[in-house]
């Protein structure tokens, strides 16, 4: 396979290769770190990214923004070789749906993030954040609709475009761009095959913005890839590169506990599910005893730590960020697993260079 590198803007990675951001917790600076030193662009998700911090549980906004810098920095110790160099990037996944998220991006930025990429909603404003900076931005899409509306926007308002973009397909973990409806056909015999046409209309759609402004536009496919065949499917449509995550939790640089790899090792196809997310959005995870139970009726919700701008401790059938730090932790019980499609394939403990050998041989 041809191990061409991915240029984004001025900024180059050795390999096209994406590590996926996956909080709360499971993609820190041991996982994102161990990706960009492969040269990939390793990925650290700043979902409620202070859970460890000791006063996590009386600002979780500060001891996040705290935490931001610290991991990040501990990647690219872990990034660099005996010389200091480091052959990947590194950078941030913030979710648009985040509360505050202005502030997340900025901190980002300030922290000397080489990327930022955001989905969970449409990241309309996020130009305004990284103004000033050599931080390179994407959004992620699943539509060829809302990568048209995003990159409309920042025409219009920020005249700039994206330095990269994100396609999320329907076979992904945590949460989906897909309605409920839509994946209830995710197995139907033509779903791929009608799903690489919009990948291909989302890829003519960058092309178009990127002419606009002189650019390239590198575009990454994601969603339930996890072998050489699958990125050399994903070139052929178009793809830039690859966007991997689910297959990275089972390595030992994971930042996920033991029992939450465990999980996935154990899993199923008939362990996964698409749940409604507290969010209000569908979301794919292992099944467990906790979604039992929410099922029955939720648990109640003794503290908001203000992570997701829709989300109220009102509504909400339980609080997600419990149930993600209960998870990453390793009480597998009672907490929320999200998971890729192929989770079901994953059988053993290995590591980052063998995962990316399997993706890039």
């Amino acid at each position: 396979m041809n191990r061409h590198v991915l240029q984004i803007g001025d900024k180059r990675a050795k390999l096209p290769l994406i590590q996926g951001g996956m909080g709360v917790g499971i993609s820190l600076s041991g996982l994102a770190g161990a990706v960009a030193k492969e040269g990939g662009v390793g990925i650290i998700s700043t979902a409620q990214i202070g859970y460890r911090e000791p006063d996590f549980e009386k600002d979780a906004k500060k001891a996040n923004l705290r935490a931001m810098a610290e991991e990040l920095k501990k990647a690219r110790i872990i990034a660099s070789d005996s010389d200091g160099k480091c052959e990947g990037l590194l950078g941030y996944n913030i979710m648009a749906a985040t509360r505050d998220y202005g502030d997340y991006v900025r901190t980002a930025a300030q922290a000397g993030a080489d990327v930022v990429i955001s989905g969970a909603g449409l990241p309309v404003d996020m130009p305004e954040y990284v103004e000033g900076t050599d931080t390179k931005i994407a959004p992620i899409v699943s539509s060829e609709k809302a990568a048209r509306i995003i990159l409309r926007m920042w025409d219009r308002h920020y005249r700039r475009t994206a330095d990269f973009l994100v396609i999320e397909g329907a076979h992904a973990g945590g949460h989906l761009g897909f309605s409920a409806d839509q994946l209830k056909h995710l197995y139907e015999d033509d779903f791929d095959t009608e799903y690489d046409r919009e990948i291909q209309k989302i890829i003519a759609c960058a092309r178009t913005y990127g002419e606009k402004y002189g650019v390239y536009i590198p575009v990454i496919a994601a969603g339930g890839i996890m072998e050489a065949p699958q990125v050399r499917h994903m070139f052929a449509l178009g793809a830039d590169g690859i966007q991997a995550a689910t297959p990275f939790v089972t390595t030992k640089e994971c930042d996920a506990a033991p029992g939450y790899k465990q999980a996935y090792i154990e899993a199923g196809k008939e362990d996964i599910e698409i749940i409604a997310s507290p969010v209000g959005m569908p979301a794919r995870a292992v099944s467990n005893p906790f979604l039992e139970r929410m099922k029955k009726g939720g648990e109640p919700i003794d503290k908001c730590y203000r992570c997701l701008e829709k989300c109220s401790p009102k509504t909400a059938p339980y609080c997600i960020t419990q149930a993600l730090i209960r998870a990453v932790k390793g009480d597998i019980e009672n907490g929320l697993i999200f998971c890729g499609d192929n989770v079901r394939f994953l059988t053993e403990i290995t590591t980052v260079p063998e995962v990316v050998k399997k993706l890039f041989p």
